[in-house]
This record gives structure tokens, sequence and C-alpha cells, in this order.
């Protein structure tokens, strides 16, 4: 406690800083990735266009993903230092206390309390907090890398997983940020601005609401002894190669997974990238004309008289057969079926080819298929001999 006794030091210059970082890096993570959750939204739109396009906002994801990993490396290194050297409690660990805590602070919340809950260094809040921080991190750590490295990830878990770490992904990333919102923001910035993670201090009062015990601990003046010179040498000779040997090996890991892939960065080009797009000479008429039938080599008829068997059918099987079928109406698979005739009555009038409907069909040019000119000669001729078959 500084000599006014007003205020009391929380944190050092470290750990503000190591709060800032993970500020950073969990905001830009938060907002980069939920524009790409909800791309079609309008702030989402606006935000990537902003920032430059989803490339960069890619881009700005996984930079600020690797700053919140290498943040936890060095905070679990750091913790390890803080157990290990300086002896200090883990204090962060939740217990059956923070239990009892939590339900009495509820019950004064509600009025069936006169007082509060006297609580430590951090009260039970502030524990579930740092859990949370601790599952975000493995949780979205592991689907986000398995996102990142796809085709490495499918070669040791079924392609399900893909899909499936992509849910969990946006899921966690939309609770995490909601928690921040709803949880942190309001006991940090809206039920009393804490100004501990920038001057490192809290005021007294504050002290006393939400860390009665420490405070008292404070100014009863039970501080832990310090550790002997002697035996923290001895601590950071074991612990320092320890500590280097499994930073290198978290890094080298990271640097590993971030690099051994470019699947999941890689967006398709911008429009003016891609060169010449293809665009056909002749547009496609719309509404579309229906097909018309190929023309092909004529069909060779023998001397003689023309019947159907001695080459018309064949004719009208050439050009006609593709739609007038056995499929109901006019078909002209037969001689019969020919002379039948369709839903419009018969089309060949024997001995009248200027009467026939086939003919008045073929004539105008209109008809989907043709005859070449010589063939309807033929046709023509055959039907005023009588079309016979």
């Amino acid at each position: 406690m500084t000599e006014t006794h007003q205020v009391v030091m929380r944190f050092d210059k470290l750990r503000r800083v190591e709060h800032w970082l993970l500020f950073i890096s969990f905001t830009t993570l938060a907002i980069t990735g939920l524009i790409q959750k909800y791309p079609n939204n309008a702030v989402s739109l606006g935000l990537v266009a902003l920032l430059g396009g989803v490339q960069i906002v890619r881009i700005l994801h996984r930079i600020s993903a690797v700053m919140f990993v290498l943040e936890a490396i060095f905070h679990f290194v750091y913790m390890g230092y803080q157990l290990y050297i300086q002896r200090k409690k883990a204090s962060m660990i939740p217990g059956v206390k923070d239990v009892v805590d939590a339900v009495q602070s509820t019950a004064h919340n509600l009025g069936l309390r006169k007082e509060g809950p006297k609580m430590g260094r951090y009260n039970f809040a502030e524990k579930a907090e740092y859990l949370a921080v601790i599952w975000g991190l493995i949780m979205m750590g592991l689907t986000g890398l398995m996102l990142w490295n796809p085709i490495f990830t499918s070669k040791f878990l079924p392609g399900q997983f893909i899909p499936a770490a992509k849910v969990a992904h946006g899921l966690e990333a939309v609770l995490a940020v909601l928690a921040i919102l709803l949880w942190h923001f309001y006991h940090v910035h809206i039920k009393r601005w804490n100004w501990s993670m920038v001057k490192g201090t809290l005021k007294r009062e504050e002290m006393e609401e939400e860390h009665a015990l420490e405070l008292e601990e404070i100014e009863k003046g039970e501080v832990p002894a310090p550790v002997p010179a002697h035996i923290v040498s001895k601590r950071k000779k074991i612990f320092f190669p320890i500590a280097a040997i499994v930073t290198i090996a978290l890094v080298a890991l990271l640097y590993a997974f971030v690099t051994f892939e470019e699947t999941a960065i890689k967006t398709v080009p911008p429009l003016d990238e891609l060169g010449t797009v293809f665009v056909p000479q002749t547009p496609t008429p719309l509404p579309t004309k229906a097909p018309t039938s190929t023309p092909g080599p004529q069909t060779e008829l023998p001397a003689g008289p023309l019947t159907w068997t001695t080459g018309i059918g064949g004719m009208f099987e050439q050009r006609c057969g593709s739609c007038h079928g056995a499929m109901g109406g006019l078909s002209v698979k037969s001689y019969e079926d020919l002379m039948k005739g369709g839903k419009s009555g018969p089309v060949v009038t024997a001995g009248d080819a200027a009467n026939s409907l086939v003919l008045n069909k073929l004539v105008d040019g209109k008809h989907p298929g043709q005859f070449e000119p010589d063939e309807l000669e033929k046709i023509i001729e055959w039907i005023n001999a009588g079309a016979t078959k």
C-alpha cells in the first residue's frame, strides 16, 4: 500500500503489458473472425471493405492468432517462474472457498445476506474468467490450427472433422465475445471502472469490496518472506534450461503449423488479376431458341418409284425423328404413324402435297427440323404420287 493508504498496488508493469497484448490480440481476433463468420451482414461488408478486403482480414486474423499463442507461451513460462523460483501461491486456481463465495455473493446481491464474502487476491469471478480464457485458448487453438491446415488434419482425422472444427471455432468465438461484453465489461468498466491494468493500482474501498482478505494480509504485514538468494540461484539453474527448451519447442511447433499449408488463407484473386474472362463472340439469344436438327448427308434414294420404304421414311427419320418419336403427338417412326397424324389431325394428304400439313410446316422455314431443298422436292413428288408405302 502507498504512503497515503488510499491505493494498493495490484499489478507490475510486466503484467500490465501482458494484459494489453492479450487485449489487442483478442479484440483483433474477435473482429476479423466474426465478420468472416457473418460475411453477408452489412457491418461485416463495411469492415471488410475498410480493412482492404477479405484477404487482408484473413491475414490479420492469423497474425493475431500467432500473437495470442505467443503471449500464452510467455504467460505459462512466467507462471512457472513465479511458482517454482519465487514460490508464489497459485492464487488463480479455484477451490471450495470460491464456491462458497459465489453463493454468498449471490445471496448478498439478492438482499438475502447483509454482507458480501471476503475474497482473496483473485475472486471467484476473476478465476472463472481466467479458466474461460484457458478453455478458449485450447478450443480455439486446436480448431483454428485444424482449419489452417485442413489437408494435414484430414491425414489423421476423418474429413468430417474440418466442418465440425469450423462450427466449433465460430460458436466458441461468439461465446467468448459475449462473455467479454456481458460479464467482463460490466464488472471492469460499468459497475466500477477498474484502473488496475492501466495504473497497476486499486482504491482501498475497491479492495475492501472485492479483495478484502488480501487487503487484510497487506495491512497486517503478512507478506511471504523472500526466498534466500542462494536458493533462488539454484532454482534458476534448473528452471531456465528447461524453460528455454520448452519455449523453443513450442515456438518451433507453432511456426511449423502456421507455415505448413497455405490452403486456408488463399482466396480467389480479384477479377483484375484473373486476366481476360471468356466472352462468347455470339451471345446466346434470349429466350433460347429450340434446338434445330443438324444438317447431315442427304439420303441416297434408289432409282424407281418413290415410296416410304425406298427412302422417304429414312429422310423423315433423319430430319424429324429426334423430336417426333413415340412419346405422343406426331410420330415419324413408321409409315402408319405418319399417316395417322398428330393432335392437329392427318399431316399427309395423299395425292395433294399443297394441302398436306407437313408441307405447310416445312415450306415456311420456321420449323426446327428442315429438309434440304432437293429432299423437299422428293417428298412433294412422293405425296403427289399417292404417298405409297
